[in-house]
């Protein structure tokens, strides 16, 4: 059965907000509430709000927002149960485990035993004659036999059911193969291994478990790289190879590589800081999963076309967590892995010390586009960086730069300051122009951040969101909706809200944010807390509500009179349609 409703209102009610999010973010009280630096994106001004009174955080930059259950959900990339947990241990509070659904907490450890047993398994066959090609294939590449058994790699042997059989000889189902993501099934209805004739990468998260794999093929078979899909216990867009390894670097830094080998050359050579994504471009979610064990990342892609776009897409994703950024340029060889084999470690650390900030690496790309013996070109070159430079927030970065530009284009200092001065006013007036257009469009200011939940009624929902409003500051306020039924508001996602509340309020149970966050999904309480943080009189509830209620019945008997009129009308058509 789930965690009992009480022990999570008690949690909830131990874990105050404020102190909780203290933990993470400088906040600093200012009229009744708390600002701080924005924990989930980049800002130099703080954005970050907590409002202790109604124990809710929001995000005035990004718009996220919710209770304390929720912050580390998406501070600590943690599922539901395990901020639970967190949240327990912090206030000291026993976890009900032996309460949580039986089955499902079975069915993790089983996949997760699986997964271990499916490593051990591939492992073997990498030192047995059919894994003979593999285990060449890795001397090949000047790994080691220690750093080999260090990563767990193994051989997936070239056979239909090699691996299912072993797995069903110790007593696993087909079915949890499948699970895992072991095992595919085919047209016929049986059942076949997923990986075959590869070298195989175990994929290990923080808490030390096996939960995927990755597979290299050996000669020129399809897809070169195989990974395990999304399974109940692995999601490739929430995890990094090696960072089981690199959390633990005395480095100072994070480097992230595009693919295995080159995590495991570095790894080999001493560079116990190397990570790499999982056969997915680098997300938001890996951003903020490194922001959690350093500072500073350098980015060490493949020196191709594509290495260079990847690289593009994942500055500015690591940089909105607040991470420094750097660019390792690997020069005399195509990969980290091929430059260490050629020219040794220590090279490679003196290539890591000289590698460039973000900034210098983008100005770089830039003046790869044009010739600089041409002026205009180089005109063009110093006006496109000057713009580029007006991004950056410190007037101390935009000076140093605008030195650095002058020495390459011959342009004066000064005339450049001017040129990215003028940028940035230009952008300072599009932005107002932006906001008062919003501004001047109040339809759009009632609008939910996530798309899918927009209104189609926004005068409607605008009084349903005060309906909530006053039934979370005053729950006594219920008597004033009798007859008022979910499926009457506009929005169903309100509706949902209110029908939670309704059902808290008779049962006597509490109603702060974080104690609904096991009954709503995250969008919703995203909503929620955004609605909450407007203000709301209770000195007039009663007469407040009644408002609320009036506009919700006209709005309502608007939308049935437009049904029946659009009924009418497609009658009429039909008839007139028959007697043609």
């Amino acid at each position: 059965m789930a965690i009992p409703s009480a022990f999570i209102d008690e949690l909830v009610a131990r874990s105050d907000i404020v102190d909780v999010v203290s933990d993470y973010v400088n906040l600093s009280p200012k009229g009744g509430s708390y600002w701080g630096l924005c924990p989930f994106h980049g800002e130099k001004t703080a954005s970050f709000h907590v409002l202790p009174d109604r124990q809710l955080y929001h995000c005035f930059g990004c718009g996220k927002g919710g209770g304390v259950i929720s912050f580390v959900m998406e501070l600590e990339n943690l599922p539901y149960l395990d901020a639970l947990r967190l949240l327990a241990k912090r206030a000291g509070m026993e976890f009900p485990e032996g309460d949580l659904d039986e089955s499902g907490r079975r069915r993790r450890a089983r996949l997760l035993q699986l997964n271990k047993e499916a490593a051990r398994y591939f492992h073997s066959q990498l030192h047995s004659p059919a894994g003979r090609e593999g285990l060449e294939y890795l001397r090949g590449r000047g790994l080691s036999k220690g750093i080999m058994t260090r990563f767990g790699l193994g051989f997936a042997p070239e056979s239909w059911d090699s691996l299912t059989k072993a797995m069903t000889d110790k007593g696993f189902a087909k079915g949890d193969l499948l699970d895992a993501g072991l095992a595919v099934s085919g047209k016929k209805g049986g059942v076949y291994d997923r990986f075959r004739n590869r070298v195989m990468f175990p994929i290990i998260d923080l808490r030390g478990d096996v939960i995927g794999f990755g597979g290299r093929v050996l000669g020129d078979g399809t897809p070169k790289y195989l990974n395990s899909p999304d399974t109940p216990v692995f999601n490739k867009s929430r995890n990094l190879f090696a960072l089981n390894l690199a959390k633990t670097t005395k480095l100072g830094r994070i480097v992230l590589t595009e693919g295995y080998m080159d995590t495991i050359s570095l790894y080999q050579a001493g560079f116990d800081c190397a990570v790499a994504s999982l056969g997915t471009a680098l997300t938001a979610d890996h951003a903020k999963l490194l922001s959690r064990f350093t500072k500073e990342v350098v980015i060490c892609y493949d020196a191709d076309a594509a290495g260079v776009q990847a690289a593009n897409r994942a500055i500015p994703m690591l940089e909105k967590t607040g991470l420094k950024v750097r660019v390792l340029r690997v020069s005399g060889a195509k990969d980290p892995d091929e430059f260490i084999r050629k020219y040794g470690p220590d090279a490679f650390a003196r290539l890591l010390d000289q590698s460039e900030n973000y900034v210098e690496y983008n100005l770089g790309q830039l003046q790869s586009k044009y010739d600089l013996t041409d002026p205009v070109q180089k005109t063009e070159f110093a006006r496109s960086a000057a713009e580029m430079l007006a991004g950056l927030d410190s007037p101390v970065e935009r000076e140093v730069y605008a030195g650095q530009l002058s020495e390459l284009t011959g342009v004066g200092k000064n005339a450049l300051l001017q040129e990215i001065q003028r940028s940035r006013n230009q952008r300072m007036r599009s932005a107002k122009r932006k906001q008062a257009r919003r501004d001047m469009t109040p339809v759009t200011q009632v609008q939910p951040k996530a798309r899918q939940m927009r209104y189609e009624n926004p005068r409607s929902a605008r009084a349903e969101e005060g309906i909530l409003r006053l039934l979370i500051l005053d729950g006594s306020l219920l008597r004033e909706t009798e007859g008022l039924e979910p499926d009457q508001f506009s929005s169903p996602y309100l509706g949902k809200i209110y029908e939670v509340l309704r059902r808290r309020i008779r049962e006597g149970r509490a109603l702060q944010l974080g104690m609904l966050e096991g009954e709503l999904d995250r969008d919703e309480i995203e909503l929620l807390a955004d609605i909450l943080r407007h203000p709301e009189a209770l000195e007039n509830g009663k007469s407040a509500m009644a408002d609320y209620r009036a506009i919700l019945d006209t709005e309502q008997m608007k939308r049935r009179a437009d049904d029946e009129a659009a009924l009418l009308a497609a009658r009429e058509k039909y008839r007139q349609k028959k007697s043609i």
